[in-house]
């Protein structure tokens, strides 16, 4: 089994539906994308609304992962630098696998979507590097590291999971060329 990845998919009731539940899950398993467990989808809604937003307004694009059911099981989300002197690297963020899907290399597979998508599809022409941020204490910085991925910067205790459970904010890069 694989997934089968596209770039860009119509964003309709279906795909909002498969990310909301995805988002949901990844984030009540442990996942470190932006909430921490127990959460709800009404509680993420707005925050997928806005990603969803950018991605209609073509700031940012959504690669997506379906599985043999055609569900949606992987995400990454590509934003594009508007500053003049940053069009050059892209920021991935929200980047998900299914829980259930998990340990089968569905997280290398959509890594190696990933910088297909940023090598080749139209509209990243120009694109030299991926950046992305990773909550320390999750172990998901090494995994970043198999993928390709140097560490070049950290922010000690930018991110307050809990009281008194302060996350290094860990800035990881993907050279293209």
């Amino acid at each position: 089994m694989t997934l089968t990845f596209e770039v860009d998919p119509a964003v309709d009731q279906s795909l909002t539906d498969g990310v909301l539940a995805l988002w949901a899950d990844v984030s009540n398993a442990g996942g470190a994308v932006g909430f921490v467990p127990p959460v709800t989808a009404d509680e993420i809604r707005p925050s997928l609304l806005k990603h969803l937003a950018a991605v209609v307004q073509g700031t940012t694009r959504l690669l997506v992962g379906r599985d043999e059911d055609g569900e949606v099981a992987a995400t990454a989300f590509f934003a594009f630098n508007t500053h003049r002197l940053m069009t050059h690297w892209v920021w991935l963020y929200t980047v998900m696998v299914h829980p259930k899907h998990q340990g089968k290399g569905y997280g290398l597979d959509l890594m190696a979507a990933v910088e297909r998508a940023a090598r080749t599809a139209p509209g990243f022409e120009g694109v030299e590097a991926i950046r992305l941020g990773v909550r320390g204490g999750t172990g998901v910085d090494s995994f970043y590291a198999r993928a390709g991925y140097k560490e070049v910067g950290r922010v000690p205790g930018a991110i307050r999971v809990a009281p008194g459970d302060d996350r290094d904010d860990i800035t990881m890069l993907l050279r293209l060329t």
